[in-house]
């Protein structure tokens, strides 16, 4: 356990300097892969690292975050998409509730299920309004939960409901499009929802390109998370990293 990353992530907010994380999938990569990414990784001066996915059908989670914390001191963050997903090497949990939709299970259900076991692991807990947002495709999140993502277009809907979140007492909002997403989060989105909180903001889905990290910064965004584009192109990584900390004042 490595006490004080949402601590590190509310330093960096304050001094508004933006953040980047990689998101390592154990279904899209095998252990022997991962000292190439990390060291990548680490060259490119990534903030964090999110292991995880929806699935997680493979059984070498321990394995592939012991893997990176043998040669990285990057902050390993679990990424998880159900309370198996539980991992006591990670440094920290993103502890989800699926806010942006009624599905119970997954706005406290699964949580009760798992919070013994969440509290014996040692992690780090990051309690984390998480919000899925339309990105043009289906995502497996949408479909294992059974829930509409917010649509692209309702600025309102996503500040209402990321503000309900953080009243709620939530450390995180993590706004996502979904892996694969077509289209990115609306700036006017992230904007409107960054004016109106004041945890940290995380986007994810449909970030290929280092422009589209840099303009969501710029609208607001405290944490860029990238995955489905790197998976195809690790080189995007040293390339996003850039772009997302050569972002220091965001537009209000």
């Amino acid at each position: 356990m490595q006490p004080g990353t949402y601590q590190q992530i509310l330093t960096s907010k304050a001094a508004k300097q933006k953040s980047f994380a990689v998101l390592v999938d154990p279904d899209k990569i095998q252990p022997a892969e991962i000292p190439a990414l990390v060291h990548l990784a680490m060259d490119a001066r990534v903030d964090y690292l999110l292991v995880g996915g929806s699935l997680v059908i493979s059984n070498h989670l321990d394995e592939c975050i012991q893997a990176i914390k043998a040669i990285s001191d990057i902050p390993v963050i679990l990424f998880p998409g159900s309370p198996s997903q539980i991992s006591r090497y990670a440094d920290a949990l993103l502890y989800l509730s699926l806010i942006s939709g009624r599905n119970p299970e997954l706005l406290i259900g699964q949580h009760v299920i798992s919070a013994p076991f969440v509290k014996q692991s040692g992690l780090e807990i990051m309690s984390t309004g998480y919000m899925v947002i339309d990105g043009g495709a289906p995502t497996t999140v949408s479909y294992i939960s059974n829930a509409s993502p917010i649509p692209s277009d309702k600025n309102e809907i996503a500040l209402c409901t990321a503000l309900a979140g953080e009243m709620l007492g939530m450390k995180l909002i993590y706004m996502d499009a979904g892996s694969g997403a077509k289209t990115p989060i609306r700036e006017s989105m992230i904007a409107a929802v960054a004016e109106q909180i004041s945890v940290p903001l995380i986007i994810g889905g449909g970030i290929n390109t280092p422009e589209k990290a840099y303009r969501n910064c710029r609208a607001g965004a405290d944490l860029i998370v990238v995955g489905n584009a790197i998976e195809k192109d690790p080189g995007l990584i040293r390339e996003i990293s850039a772009a997302v900390h050569a972002v220091s004042i965001p537009v209000v």
